[in-house]
């Protein structure tokens, strides 16, 4: 009977010391609230430079003239089309359906009518 009295303390002792345990380090957890960010909010403000030496070899899919590249916009231009195909990460994106309208002056002098 003793036997089983002091087996019996042992036990309980081990199962209330680790909810002890349990309860405490979940009271750190909750107190401790940490603001989690999403890495799709991070942007990556560095672009990766483009190589000028592709524009000896790139040319407009749809028109086959050689392309300029402006560096404020980051894009390959063609001014014959008056279309700009964006660079990715250092990769120009040379498909026809990504390429932006570049908007012209198309200003026309205003004559007046004799």
């Amino acid at each position: 009977m003793l036997k089983n009295v002091l087996s019996r303390l042992v036990t309980e002792t081990g199962r209330v010391h680790r909810y002890v345990n349990r309860a405490s380090s979940i009271q750190t957890l909750t107190a401790c609230r940490v603001s989690v960010r999403s890495f799709a909010e991070v942007k990556d403000e560095v672009q990766l430079p483009f190589d000028s030496s592709l524009l000896e070899v790139l040319v407009c899919p749809l028109s086959k003239k050689p392309l300029r590249y402006d560096a404020n916009t980051n894009e390959l231009i063609n001014e014959e089309l008056g279309i700009a195909y964006p660079i990715v990460d250092g990769i120009p994106n040379m498909i026809p359906q990504e390429a932006r309208l570049l908007q012209k002056d198309t200003q026309t002098p205003k004559t007046p009518a004799e």
